[in-house]
């Protein structure tokens, strides 16, 4: 195969704020277009997002330099190159930026390349997309993380936690899921506006309250669950995302709704307490991203009975993920693309993970784009769980609407991933 074009252009993400888009064609007939996310909470170490910082375009976000890195640095070395494999693209990528965080050319713009590669590759080979990621595919389709409180830096709220999620991993299908997933969230919004709470929705689609509490927000979700006759702790289980390197300052944990300032061992004591009174079988960056002695008694406390996942704490890098195994600092971890740039390298830290027994979950970003790529990605890779936010805003729903379009594809052969096969008890 020959990469025959490769164009980049710069478009807007689901908050308004520009991004990447890069087109690629293969042996001048197979083309394909990928759209970069981007976060707001990101962690330190994430790979770098290139930024114009030209306050005269769009507040400094715009992303024209990653756009020419595209359209020259990149294009120029790849055009009329014979490519073989993702692998192989990805390498050449990591070599051309030459840093150990994609500073140089930035990860917008390598995985920008990197994905439209893939979407023309499985064009090439006639595949399925979902299908063309690993070539031990199985036909899983992921149990949804559906976020349906936001609050942290994704919302304009007073709650301390970044997101409340539902997980519907008692169904028996993926669409039956999405489904108990909507009357849920229809049955919150009855529910919030009868409490007299605001229903509109943060960045991810979920409902962005103030509430008195975390507590609350999960009493008031599991409410919800019981309005749609689902039973919470059986049909549907709970998932936070505590995001707690949000708000940990000089060595301690502020919860603000609270007021309350918590110590390494009282944020621990304080998320077991949630585990022991609520279904709660997920807690993601439930301390901070460099608290690594705090991780690995978290896990040591809590991990037999939670999924203890990493995200600012990994940033889906295979150094950090090696780290977590060696001092078994969680046991599960999130998986972002653009936190390191490439697909070779996002695949790598999932192989790596699955070696270690760990959970894998493919996540969108808080700046999402109609852009579907991690739903045939979750799928291909037999992740068995994905965040893609909320059952409202286009940008996350499409990436439900695109699962639901493979399931139906799949067929009798789609296995929906199930409690037992998750490992959760």
């Amino acid at each position: 195969m020959k990469i025959t074009r490769i164009l980049a252009r710069e478009l807007l993400d689901s908050r308004g704020n520009p991004t990447l888009e890069a087109e690629l064609t293969l042996d001048d007939q197979f083309t394909a277009r990928a759209i970069v996310p981007s976060g707001a909470s990101t962690g330190e170490h994430e790979a770098v997002e290139l930024r114009d910082n030209d306050k005269n375009r769009y507040l400094g976000k715009g992303v024209l330099d990653a756009v020419n890195n595209v359209n020259t640095v990149i294009s120029n070395h790849l055009i009329n190159r014979e490519i073989d494999s993702q692998k192989s693209l990805d390498d050449i990528l990591i070599e051309l930026d030459g840093t150990s965080n994609k500073s140089r050319l930035g990860a917008n713009s390598t995985l920008g390349v990197s994905m439209a590669f893939s979407r023309a590759y499985a064009l090439c080979k006639q595949i399925p997309l979902y299908e063309s990621f690993s070539p031990n595919f199985k036909c899983i389709l992921p149990a949804p993380m559906i976020n349906i409180i936001n609050g942290g830096s994704h919302a304009n709220n007073n709650v301390d936690f970044q997101e409340f999620m539902i997980f519907p991993i008692g169904a028996e299908s993926f669409s039956k899921a999405v489904q108990i997933g909507a009357e849920v969230f229809h049955e919150l919004k009855s529910l919030l506006n009868s409490k007299g709470h605001s229903t509109a929705v943060g960045d991810e689609g979920g409902f962005a309250p103030n509430l008195r509490s975390n507590d609350e927000a999960i009493e008031i979700i599991l409410q919800a669950i019981t309005n749609a006759s689902y039973q919470p702790g059986n049909e549907v289980l709970l998932c936070l995302d505590v995001a707690a390197s949000e708000f940990y300052h000089e060595g301690k944990y502020s919860l603000e709704s609270e007021s309350k300032e918590l110590s390494t061992e009282k944020m621990i004591g304080l998320l077991k307490s949630l585990v022991d009174q609520y279904p709660i079988v997920s807690i993601e960056d439930g301390l901070d991203q460099n608290d690594w002695e705090g991780w690995t008694e978290l896990t040591s406390q809590i991990g037999s009975s939670c999924q203890i996942v990493g995200d600012d704490l990994t940033v889906t890098n295979k150094i950090h993920l090696e780290r977590s195994i060696q001092e078994k600092s969680m046991n599960a971890i999130l998986i972002k693309l653009n936190q390191i740039g490439t697909v070779s390298e996002t695949i790598e830290a999932i192989d790596l993970a699955k070696q270690h027994s760990f959970g894998t979950i493919v996540s969108h970003r808080s700046g999402e784009t109609e852009d579907t790529i991690i739903s045939d990605f979750s799928v291909s890779m037999g992740s068995g769980q994905i965040k893609t936010g909320s059952l409202s805003r286009t940008d996350r729903v499409a990436k439900y609407n695109q699962l639901l379009r493979i399931e139906e594809e799949l067929g009798s052969k789609s296995i929906y991933a199930s409690i037992d096969m998750l490992g959760f008890k």
